[in-house]
């Protein structure tokens, strides 16, 4: 059996050790997590020990992990939380994005739809 079909057969509240909610609720999808160093990682569920690996090569987003991991996102906050509590992993907002004045949004609205014309 595949390691992902294995996968399939562990329920998520296993994972978790039956909690549905992070312990910290500042994880959206694009947060960005970042591993904080060389902690020990005895004792690690291999979940756990997976997310500390992929943010060794740098911040990855909430949903970038859930991928690596074929987890729900839900599951992954939960994880992520975990993690963060013990000092693993810090969160960092991602940067703002260049956001289009009110107007100029407006005005290729306009543009747009006259074009369609």
């Amino acid at each position: 059996m595949s390691r992902r079909n294995q996968r399939a057969l562990v329920r998520p509240h296993v994972v978790t050790g039956g909690r549905a909610h992070p312990s910290r609720n500042v994880f959206d999808l694009v947060t960005l997590v970042i591993s904080t160093g060389d902690l020990p990682r005895a004792g690690l569920t291999p979940e756990k020990a997976r997310i500390v690996e992929l943010c060794r090569g740098g911040a990855l987003s909430v949903v970038e992990i859930a991928g690596h991991l074929s987890l729900p996102v839900g599951v992954t906050k939960v994880l992520l939380s975990d993690l963060v509590d013990a000092g693993h992993l810090t969160t960092r907002a991602p940067a703002p994005a260049a956001q289009p004045s009110r107007t100029r949004l407006l005005q290729e609205v306009l543009d747009g739809l006259r074009a369609s014309l």
